[in-house]
């Protein structure tokens, strides 16, 4: 215990230098930057040709993650409330749509005295990994870990920390509200002597289940490949890992969702309540898959008022 007290506070004093690193040079953009693992203790990460790539259209699009990393968004001190979310964008985890589902989402909660953390996690149909379908697990346990051993140089209360997930980002969200005590990977540093459990949770349209007919197929192959097993199936299948330890949460859902049918936040929501989670859910008439801020639906658009109204408790 005491190496790892010795070795925490170390990483304590490597991260709180890169921290102020990256706020001199981010200035402007509000942004700090810093990776989830030392560059020689990445899980389950073999070495390739392979190259990220990054797209900058009317959507900015991550594709290929070779180097796993959080994106801190830090409103003010002034107008902090001490609340912080970590944000996993989607992509059926082949990509991240990482402004749409990512910045963007964080730079709203900064508007409400929230601590954004966006999370650029590491996709399994990556050829630089193995043990692919835990990979996404570890990153999120470490992202979660990790802005708990920063909240104090960054103002938050490290009892108030959510999380919330697009499409297959709220199903990796959900995976960590219901895995979050499973030992994945192996200790690395100070940071993980911290619980990775979430105080709170929101999943907007969310790739829950893998075992029910609403599954998203090109999640499940992209996450368990061609041929997965029943364990893996039933692991995933985040509706049957409900417990009473996990976090209260809200979601929300087109009706008319027809990539990832509503029925996902449907079974979570159920399982919630039989585990007596407190739970709310949102399903909106009309709005598709993907509708991040819903800026252009002026109904649709009131979910993020009610996604901050539900905070409040918190």
């Amino acid at each position: 215990m005491a190496k790892q007290i010795k070795t925490g506070l170390k990483l304590k004093t490597i991260y709180t230098s890169l921290f102020i690193l990256f706020l001199g040079f981010n200035v402007y953009t509000q942004d700090t930057i810093l990776p989830l693992w030392p560059a020689d203790a990445i899980p389950n990460r073999i070495e390739s040709d392979e190259q990220e790539i990054l797209e900058k259209g009317t959507i900015q699009i991550i594709s290929y993650v070779q180097t796993p990393q959080i994106d801190v968004y830090l409103p003010s001190e002034a107008n902090s409330t001490g609340k912080a979310m970590l944000i996993f964008p989607g992509g059926g985890y082949q990509i991240l749509a990482y402004d749409w589902e990512g910045s963007d989402i964080a730079k709203f909660l900064n508007s409400k005295g929230i601590a954004g953390i966006v999370v650029k996690y590491r996709l399994p149909i990556s050829k630089s990994l193995e043990n692919n379908q835990f990979v996404p697990l570890q990153d999120a346990q470490r992202a979660m870990r990790l802005v708990r051993y920063m909240s104090k140089t960054w103002n938050i209360d490290d009892k108030k920390m959510g999380i919330i997930g697009f499409s297959a980002g709220g199903h990796l969200a959900s995976t960590l509200g219901t895995h979050f005590d499973d030992e994945v990977y192996n200790y690395v540093d100070g940071a993980d002597l911290l619980s990775a459990r979430p105080d709170f949770m929101a999943l907007v349209y969310p790739v829950i289940s893998f075992s029910s007919s609403s599954v998203h197929s090109g999640s499940k192959k992209a996450l368990l490949g061609d041929e997965p097993d029943s364990e893996s199936i039933r692991y995933f299948s985040n509706e049957l890992q409900v417990s009473e330890k996990t976090p209260p949460t809200i979601l929300f859902h087109a009706a008319d969702d027809k990539a990832v049918p509503p029925e996902n936040s449907l079974l979570f929501f159920q399982a919630l309540n039989q585990k007596g989670v407190p739970a709310e859910l949102h399903i909106y008439p009309e709005g598709g898959h993907g509708f991040s801020l819903a800026t252009k639906n002026q109904s649709l658009g009131r979910w993020t008022q009610h996604l901050y109204e539900w905070m409040l408790q918190f």
